[in-house]
């Protein structure tokens, strides 16, 4: 085996800005401490990841692999042209834990994967098992379906995290020799090569990018451009599924396949930050204002339907038929860094935080073996379940397994996702226990949130006698909320989202930041025809439900919420590994008895009144970890 390469301290994640970005904003390093989402990533670490290498066997994926190399005989596993991918985003998944502590046996797995992807390449630089192996080749002549580029993507990124994660090449040169390749397939009319065409997943735009950035050839950045400005010029039949209706620099709202619009609108703004392009930024803005606005999910949750996993209409955000796509909350945390980032606006990461917390993490179960590949915000009494990727149940793999090792992925290279830097100081974009680095400057944050609202932040280190402003990001959700700093109290102002302390620094001092965390009812815009007459239970960052188990003795589809009673909150460390519930009060409509026809006259005081019940709501990212029964986020008022 190769030796391991020390990882250098202070390792880039997955978005490393380029010596030219014209970013408002750079990442900063987190060193992720005890507290809330320490826990998730050691299920990540201990249980997630190192399942992965018995999964991707077991599922036939490296099987596949080994069939390309020409090592083993057999047939081709998998339904799917993308099955690839799986392997590429556990190998992300796996390189940004080793960037964060030494294990020699997920080393080892790794190291032996990479050996099966090189092994499988062609000398060309092409690589995808489907086609080298079940296709016998047609290669490039199936984009709408074929997901070649898509699997480059992946490929393509899982190389940038193991090189920046190892300092090691193996995997790198693998990726720059596909890439390469690919720049001599790819380009518009005119360039001399063979294809002018869009993959219909995009994923390999911003691939690019970064490829760009890891090794500074400025051929992949403009590879990226071109595949980028292509899309919607009809080459894939003018199909919003494919993000080939409208290009994105004249799109006026976000559309089709949600993953598929994510992933290309995250190239967009990496194009922007890099190249300075006006017009890639400005359609990044209008379209996260329109997808926002329009389309999301209170949990963050994005994608409103089941057929052709689709956006749908503005305010279309049905609930138990909301498909809210794990690797789309993924794809939207992504893109919103990337926005935050280029543009220094605290909204950006106000939809992260709101995500991280309930569209994503519910993607996972708590003791971090079992999946959501869609993220309903209802499951009815009585219930059928498809089962697959559709499942409102908890499983162990999927056939489509897209999104097992996108969780993993982020949730080990999640603290590049919490801080940045500029010119004049630090900004904390996530509330986490750890220290947050950047450029001379430490702090070192004390927290129990999202439980308790409380931060305190302490500077361990910075330069000397040289003013600097630590910003602090005060969530859309916080009506009010204090700082202390030494003697001084303040309350705001707080412009753009952010509050902004500057003062020449000294190792020691503190401040203290309360975001009150009372429990609060959210009704949705009017036009969101699903949940009229109902509300949302909040508390901070975190969306809440109810789940049948906690009310015995019926179903949840007659509950109704009395919102003239106070909510209380109740901290349960027995309950879901240590969660704080909302306690509100409702009743049991009475239901009529069942006659041959469900309607009746509108002025019918029938089902009024009723029983009174309390309501014990949970977090909604911990729902589905028990048994299984009824769940919904939004409860009827009447």
């Amino acid at each position: 085996m190769p030796s391991r390469t020390p990882v250098a301290p202070h390792t880039p994640g997955p978005v490393r800005l380029g010596p030219d970005a014209r970013a408002a904003l750079r990442p900063a390093t987190a060193g992720i401490g005890p507290g809330f989402w320490h826990s998730r990533r050691e299920a990540n670490a201990r249980t997630s990841i190192p399942q992965g290498p018995e999964l991707l066997e077991s599922a036939g994926n490296l099987h596949n692999l080994r069939l390309a190399a020409g090592t083993v005989e057999g047939e081709f596993k998998g339904a799917y042209p993308f099955v690839d991918t799986d392997v590429y985003k556990w190998l992300e998944a796996a390189s940004w834990q080793l960037a964060q502590q030494d294990d020699e046996p997920l080393f080892s797995h790794v190291d032996r994967i990479i050996g099966l992807v090189a092994g499988a390449q062609q000398p060309n630089g092409y690589l995808n098992t489907w086609f080298q192996l079940k296709e016998n080749g047609g290669r490039y002549e199936d984009l709408r379906w074929g997901h070649e580029l898509y699997c480059a993507g992946h490929l393509i990124q899982s190389a940038v995290a193991h090189h920046r994660a190892t300092g090691r090449a193996e995997l790198l040169d693998v990726a720059v020799k596909f890439a390469d390749h690919i720049d001599t397939v790819f380009g518009p009319p005119g360039s001399g090569k063979p294809v002018d065409g869009i993959d219909g997943h995009p994923e390999v735009e911003t691939a690019l990018v970064e490829l760009y950035r890891e090794t500074g050839e400025r051929r992949y950045l403009d590879l990226a451009g071109y595949f980028v400005d292509r899309h919607g010029h009809g080459l894939l039949g003018n199909e919003a599924y494919c993000q080939d209706r409208v290009p994105v620099r004249e799109a006026e709202n976000v559309e089709g396949h949600a993953v598929r619009q994510l992933y290309l609108l995250a190239a967009a703004a990496d194009l922007a930050t890099e190249t300075g392009d006006a017009g890639l930024r400005t359609a990044a803005e209008r379209l996260w204002h329109a997808m926002t606005t329009t389309k999301t999910h209170v949990t963050g949750g994005l994608g409103a339907h089941h057929d052709w996993e689709d956006f749908g209409d503005p305010y279309e955000l049905p609930n138990e038929r909301a498909y809210c796509e794990t690797c789309a909350a993924i794809a939207s945390v992504q893109w919103s860094w990337r926005m935050a980032l280029l543009t220094g606006e605290a909204r950006y990461s106000d939809l992260i935080e709101r995500t991280l917390f309930n569209g994503f993490l519910a993607g996972v179960s708590l003791d971090g073996e079992r999946w959501l590949y869609v993220n309903p915000l209802q499951v009815r009494d009585g219930h059928t379940d498809p089962g697959g990727d559709q499942s409102a149940r908890r499983t162990r793999w999927f056939r489509c397994a897209c999104c097992p090792p996108n969780v993993m992925r982020l949730l080990a290279s999640l603290e590049h996702y919490l801080a940045s830097s500029d010119d004049g100081g630090l900004q904390i974009h996530q509330y986490v226990g750890g220290t947050y680095t950047a450029e001379g400057i430490s702090v070192r944050a004390e927290t129990d949130y999202p439980w308790h609202g409380t931060i305190t932040l302490t500077v361990e280190d910075t330069p000397a006698d040289r003013p600097w402003t630590l910003s602090l990001r005060i969530p859309q959700w916080c009506r009010e909320f204090r700082a202390r700093c030494g003697d001084e109290t303040y309350e705001g102002p707080v412009t753009d989202g952010w509050l902004r302390l500057e003062r020449t620094w000294a190792p020691g001092d503190q401040v203290v930041l309360e975001l009150p965390l009372e429990p609060r009812l959210t009704a949705a815009d009017p036009r969101v025809d699903a949940v009229r007459g109902c509300v949302a239970i909040e508390r901070g960052p975190l969306v809440y439900c109810l789940e049948q188990v906690d009310h015995p003795g019926g179903g949840l589809d007659d509950i109704v919420l009395d919102t003239t009673r106070p909510l209380a909150v109740k901290h349960r460390p027995d309950l879901l590994g240590g969660v704080t519930t909302v306690v509100a009060a409702g009743r049991r409509r009475r239901i009529p008895d069942a006659g041959w026809w469900p309607y009746t006259c509108a002025d019918d005081s029938a089902q009024q009144g009723g029983e009174p019940v309390e309501l014990t709501a949970i977090p909604y990212y911990a729902w589905a970890n028990r048994e299984d029964g009824s769940m919904r986020v939004w409860l009827p008022t009447s």
